[in-house]
C-alpha cells in the first residue's frame, strides 16, 4: 500500500464504523496559548473533551498536521541522525466524545490493523498503566486485551509511557500502546532486551488509545470530564514504515520522492535509494532537508511567517537549519523554494489548502533564503576573522563574540558552532550566554521558544484557576440583534488565593454584586461579541429596574464555561438569576462593522494590486480604525496603495450588499471562500461574500451594504517581520475627520508658504535647496575653525609627534559624518606623515574618524586603531588602512580619546605606549607642516 491509500483507508475504515471525518485542522491552534503549534490530533477537539462545545457528532476521525518543536515534544535536535524523528508529521486518529470507551476503542484498532491491514496479530504487543500514586491500576484496558493477545504480550507501564497529558493544563487519561514487533535479527544493545519498553528497535509503537477522563487543573489536580471519551493517534509516517516492510521513516514512499530531488539538485543520491546503508554524513543532511521542507511548507502555508520572535523564529531556525545543511552538501544557490514545490505536489492531494497558497509558500520560502545568503555574505568574513584570532591564541573565542555575530548580523549560533568545533575552538556558548543581555530575550534567541504564556495562565493572560464558578456555554444572539433579554447564569470576581508563594489570582463565584464593584457576568442569551478573528469584542451596558452595569470588555479565560462579560456596577445590585436587559452600544458596534467588512475588501483589492501569493498574517478590527498584515517581501508602493484605495472606494460607491450564510466549512472552502490565518473554524461556518469581489469564511459582524462603510483611506504601511507588510487604514466617520484634519494642515502649509495647492510642491523644492546650501555652507565655516592647531594636549585635541610621525586630534560639534571625514582629510593633507583622529558630539552621540598617511598604512592600520579607541566612548567601529569611523554613546568621553590614540599608535610604530610625547618646539621635536 501507498502513503496515499494507508492514510485513506484509516480515514474510510473509521467512517464506515460512523465516524464523522474532519479535516486537518491549521497548524496554528486556536483559542490555546498553551500551544506553540498543534501537535495532536486531539487539539481540535479540546472543547469536545472538556464539554464546552457542542458538535453534531460523537465520533470522528482525522489526518492531522502536528510539529514537535518545543517543551517534551521537541524533537528538531534529533532530526537527521535519527532515522525516525521528524519536526512535521501527519497523526492519524479516532475520537469518541461520550460515546464509545475502552471495550470498543480497542477491538477497533485491533481490526483495522490486522483484518484490513493485514498485519500478523502474533507480532502485536500491548500496553497498559501499571497504577501510580492517586491514579488506579488500568483493569479495564488489561482485561480487554486478554481476550485478544496473551498475558505475556501485554505490559504494564508508568505514567511516562502510559498516561497522556496534551500539555500542563487540559484533557489527559490513561492510555494503552499498541507494538509491533519487528523481529529479534535487529540488534540490540541491552544485555537482555526488555521487549516494547526497550530502546532498540526490534519493537516500535505504532498506536496509542488514550482514554480521556480527566482534566488537569493549573495546580495539578485531576477532575473527571463531563463524559470519558477516547483520543487515539498513530503516526503516519510509522505506521507507513511498518507497513511497507521499512526500518526508516525515510525510506518510505512519504519522502524518497523529496530524497532523490534534494539529491538529484546537490548532485549526490541518499544511501538507501543507491543500495547502501544510511550512513554517511550527506544522508544526514538528505534527511534534515527532506524534514524540515515539510515542516516549512506546511507552517508557511498555515500563515506562519519567518521572524524573531515565537512560532516565526521556530520556522526561521527550522529553515536555516535546512540551508546550512545544504551548504554542507555544496548547494551554494537559494534551493529550497523550488524543492517546496516537490511537497505541494505530493501532499496537494491529502491537503489541497498547499496549492491554493503555493505563490505565498515559495515566495516567502524564495525571500528568507535571500536574506539568509546576505546573513552569510555580512557575517561570515567576521565569523571568519574570530575564529583566526582564537586559533592564533587561546583557541577559545572571545567573550560575545558569537552573540554579536547574532545580535548584529544575524548568524545563527548553531552556525557559528558548526564552524568552530571542527576548529577545535571553544567557549561560544558560554560567551554567548553571558553577553545575552536580559533573560526576556532569550525566545528571540531560541533558546525557550517553545514558551507561551506564563504557567497558570488561560487566553489573554487570565488565570486559569477557578473555584465555585459555573461551568454552562451561552448562545450568542449578536449577529441578529444588538439588544437582548438575557439570565445572568453567573458572577464572579478576581481574588488572590493564599499559597506560600504569596498567593496567585483566581476567579471566585459570588452571588451578587454591589454598586462600586467589578466582577465577571455569565449571561444567557448575549449580544456581546467576543473577540475573535481581529475582531475586538464589544462594549455596552445590562440594565433592569434600579441596575446600571458597564460592560467594559468580553473574554473567555476558561475555555469549560461561556464568555465573560467584565463588568462594574454603577447602580444597583446584580444578582445570579437575575433577567436583565444586555445592550451592545449600537455606535462603536457599527464602526467595528464599517472596518470588519472594509478588511475583507482591503484583502481582495490587495490581492488584485500586489498579487495573489498575499496572504493575511494578522488583523485588528476595531471601532477607530483597520490594521492588516501580509505575507510580502517589499514595501506597498505609493502607485499600488493608491490602486488599493481607488477599487476598495469603487466597491464602496456601488453599495452592494453583503450577504452572509452559513455552510458546511469544506463545501465554502471547494467552492473559493477563503479561509485566514488566524481563525479557527468549526464544522459549519459563515461565508460573508461581497458579489464579484471577496469571499470569505469569517465569524465577525458586519456591514449590510458595502456603502456602509463610507470613505476608506489608508493611513500607514510599513514592515513588521521579515516578508510581513502592515497595512493601517480608517473608514466612515474617522475617514471624513483625518480628510478635513489633512484639509486643514494643507490650507495651513499653504498660508506659510504663501502660495497655492499648484505652487506648494514647487515651494518646498526651493525651501529644501535653500537649507541644503546654507547647510553646506555652515559646515565650511566649522571645518575651517577646526583646522586651526587646538591647544596641545587639550581637552578639545591637539597635535603632537613621535619619532617623525605626526598625531593630531580634533573634536568639534554638529558635523555629519561627510563632513567629518572632509574635516580629517584635509587635516591629513597638511602633514606628511602621520595620523588624524577626528571625534564629534552629535545629538548625544560620537562619530569618530581615523584618516592615516599612505605611508603609514602598513605599519598603522586605521581600522584596528578604530578598533581599539571606540570602546573608549562606548561603540564600535572598524574600516580600511587609510580611513575609519566609528560611533559611540558617551560623548563624555571624548577627551579621553585622544591620549588613547597616541599610546595605540605609538604602540603599532613599536614604541613605548606611554612614552612622552615630544612636542613641537621640544628638544629633538620636529615643527609639523602647516
Amino acid at each position: 500500500m501507498t502513503s496515499a491509500e494507508i492514510r485513506q483507508s484509516f480515514l474510510d475504515y473509521f467512517q464506515g464504523h460512523g465516524h464523522r471525518v474532519v479535516s486537518s485542522s491549521p497548524l496554528v491552534p486556536q483559542d490555546d496559548p498553551t500551544l506553540l503549534f498543534t501537535n495532536a490530533g486531539m487539539n481540535q477537539f479540546k472543547g469536545a473533551f472538556l464539554g464546552t462545545e457542542r458538535r453534531d457528532y460523537r465520533r470522528a476521525a482525522t489526518a492531522q498536521k502536528c510539529m514537535r518543536v518545543s517543551g517534551k515534544h521537541n524533537d528538531l535536535e534529533n532530526v537527521g541522525p535519527s532515522l525516525r524523528h521528524h519536526t512535521f508529521f501527519e497523526m492519524l486518529g479516532n475520537f469518541s466524545f461520550g460515546d464509545y470507551f475502552k471495550a470498543d476503542a480497542i477491538p477497533l484498532a485491533w481490526e483495522l490493523l490486522t483484518d484490513a491491514w493485514g498485519l500478523p496479530g502474533e507480532r502485536l504487543h500491548a500496553t497498559v498503566f501499571r497504577g501510580e500514586e492517586g491514579i488506579p491500576r488500568d483493569e479495564d484496558a488489561r482485561a480487554i486485551w486478554e481476550k485478544l493477545v496473551p498475558a505475556d504480550r501485554i505490559t504494564e507501564l508508568g505514567a511516562a509511557e502510559n498516561f497522556w497529558a496534551m500539555g500542563d493544563t487540559g484533557p489527559c487519561g490513561r492510555c494503552s500502546e499498541i507494538h509491533y514487533h519487528r523481529g529479534d535479527q535487529l540488534p540490540c544493545d541491552q544485555p537482555e532486551c526488555r521487549g516494547v519498553d526497550c530502546s532498540c528497535d526490534r519493537y516500535v509503537e505504532i498506536w496509542n488509545n488514550v482514554f480521556m477522563e480527566f482534566e488537569r487543573q493549573a495546580d495539578g489536580t485531576l477532575s473527571p470530564l463531563p463524559a470519558p471519551s477516547i483520543d487515539t493517534g498513530m503516526g503516519l509516517e510509522r505506521i507507513v514504515a511498518v507497513l511497507q516492510d521499512k526500518l526508516s521513516n525515510y525510506d518510505t514512499d512519504l519522502f524518497t520522492p523529496l530524497l532523490a530531488a534534494i539529491g538529484e539538485r546537490a548532485g549526490t543520491l541518499y544511501g538507501p535509494l543507491a543500495g547502501r546503508a544510511s550512513n554517511e554524513t550527506s544522508d544526514v543532511s538528505l534527511r534534515v532537508i527532506a524534514d524540515h521542507l515539510r515542516a516549512m511548507t506546511f507552517l508557511i502555508g498555515d500563515g506562519v511567517v519567518p521572524s524573531n520572535e515565537w512560532r516565526g523564529y521556530v520556522l526561521r531556525k527550522i529553515m536555516r537549519r535546512a540551508m546550512r545543511h545544504g551548504k554542507k552538501l555544496g548547494l551554494t544557490e537559494p534551493f529550497l523554494h523550488d524543492l517546496a514545490e516537490v511537497v505541494i505536489e505530493r501532499m496537494a492531494p491529502a491537503y489541497p489548502e498547499l496549492v491554493a497558497n503555493r505563490d505565498a509558500i515559495v515566495s516567502v520560502v524564495r525571500q528568507e533564503e535571500a536574506q539568509f545568503d546576505k546573513v552569510l555574505t555580512d557575517g561570515l568574513p567576521r565569523l571568519e576573522a574570530a575564529l583566526a584570532e582564537a586559533e592564533a591564541g587561546s583557541r577559545q573565542l572571545a567573550g560575545g563574540e558569537a552573540f554579536r555575530l547574532w545580535d548584529t548580523f544575524g548568524v545563527p549560533f548553531d552556525f557559528v558552532e558548526d564552524l568552530a568545533g571542527p576548529r577545535g575552538v571553544g567557549g561560544a556558548r558560554e560567551g554567548f550566554d553571558r553577553a545575552m543581555p536580559d533573560p526576556r530575550a532569550r525566545p528571540r534567541a531560541g533558546r525557550h521558544f517553545g514558551a507561551g504564556p506564563a504557567d497558570g495562565a488561560g487566553p489573554g493572560g487570565w488565570p486559569s484557576a477557578a473555584v465555585d464558578v459555573p461551568h454552562v456555554p451561552d448562545r450568542f444572539v449578536g449577529y441578529e440583534t444588538t439588544t437582548s433579554r438575557s439570565t445572568v447564569t453567573g458572577l464572579c470576581r478576581l481574588e488572590r488565593a493564599a499559597t506560600a508563594g504569596g498567593g496567585e489570582s483566581r476567579f471566585v463565584g459570588v452571588h451578587a454584586l454591589q454598586a462600586g464593584e467589578e466582577g465577571f457576568v455569565l449571561l444567557d442569551p448575549t449580544p456581546f461579541y467576543l473577540e475573535a478573528g481581529g475582531q475586538v469584542s464589544d462594549t455596552g451596558r445590562l440594565t433592569g429596574e434600579g441596575l446600571a452595569v458597564e460592560v467594559r470588555d468580553v473574554a473567555r479565560p476558561l475555555p469549560a464555561t461561556g464568555r465573560m462579560h467584565v463588568v462594574k456596577v454603577r447602580e444597583g445590585a446584580l444578582h445570579a438569576g437575575d433577567v436583565v436587559t444586555a445592550e451592545v452600544d449600537g455606535a462603536r458596534r457599527d464602526d467595528i462593522r464599517r472596518n470588519h467588512t472594509a478588511t475583507h475588501l482591503l484583502h481582495a483589492a490587495l490581492r488584485a494590486v500586489v498579487g495573489p501569493h498575499v496572504r493575511q498574517a494578522g488583523s485588528l478590527v476595531a471601532p477607530d480604525r483597520l490594521r492588516f498584515d501580509i505575507t510580502h517581501g517589499e514595501a506597498v508602493t505609493a502607485s499600488e496603495r493608491t490602486e488599493i484605495e481607488r477599487l476598495v472606494n469603487a466597491r464602496v460607491f456601488e453599495n452592494q450588499t453583503v450577504t452572509t450564510e452559513e455552510q458546511e466549512t469544506e463545501e465554502a472552502i471547494r467552492k473559493g471562500a477563503m479561509a485566514l490565518f488566524g481563525e479557527r473554524y468549526g464544522e459549519r461556518v459563515r461565508v460573508v461574500t461581497v458579489p464579484g469581489f471577496s469571499v470569505e469564511l469569517c465569524g465577525g459582524t458586519h456591514c449590510r451594504a458595502t456603502g456602509d462603510i463610507g470613505p476608506f483611506l489608508i493611513t500607514q504601511e510599513g514592515g513588521v517581520a521579515a516578508g510581513v507588510r502592515r497595512i493601517e487604514a480608517v473608514t466612515g466617520p474617522a475617514a471624513v475627520r483625518l480628510l478635513q484634519e489633512r484639509g486643514a494642515v494643507l490650507a495651513g502649509l499653504l498660508q506659510a508658504l504663501g502660495t497655492t495647492t499648484d505652487g506648494s510642491l514647487a515651494a518646498v523644492h526651493r525651501l529644501q535647496a535653500e537649507a541644503k546650501r546654507l547647510g553646506r555652507e555652515v559646515d565650511q565655516l566649522r571645518i575651517r575653525a577646526a583646522m586651526g592647531a587646538g591647544p596641545t594636549g587639550s581637552a578639545e585635541g591637539g597635535t603632537v609627534e613621535f619619532d617623525g610621525v605626526t598625531i593630531v586630534g580634533r573634536r568639534v560639534s554638529n558635523l555629519e559624518k561627510g563632513a567629518l571625514r572632509t574635516l580629517a582629510d584635509s587635516l591629513r593633507d597638511r602633514i606628511p606623515s602621520g595620523v588624524v583622529v577626528v571625534a564629534a558630539e552629535n545629538d548625544g552621540k560620537v562619530a569618530l574618524v581615523v584618516s592615516v598617511t599612505r605611508d603609514l598604512t602598513d605599519r598603522v592600520h586605521a581600522g584596528r586603531v578604530v578598533k581599539e579607541i571606540a570602546p573608549v566612548v562606548g561603540g564600535t567601529g572598524g574600516g580600511r588602512p587609510d580611513f575609519a569611523q566609528a560611533g559611540g554613546r558617551r560623548p563624555d568621553r571624548i577627551a579621553d580619546l585622544f591620549p588613547e590614540c597616541q599610546a595605540v599608535v605609538r604602540r603599532m610604530l613599536g614604541g613605548p605606549a606611554d612614552a612622552e610625547a615630544r612636542k613641537p618646539g621640544s628638544p629633538g621635536a620636529r615643527a609639523p607642516a602647516s
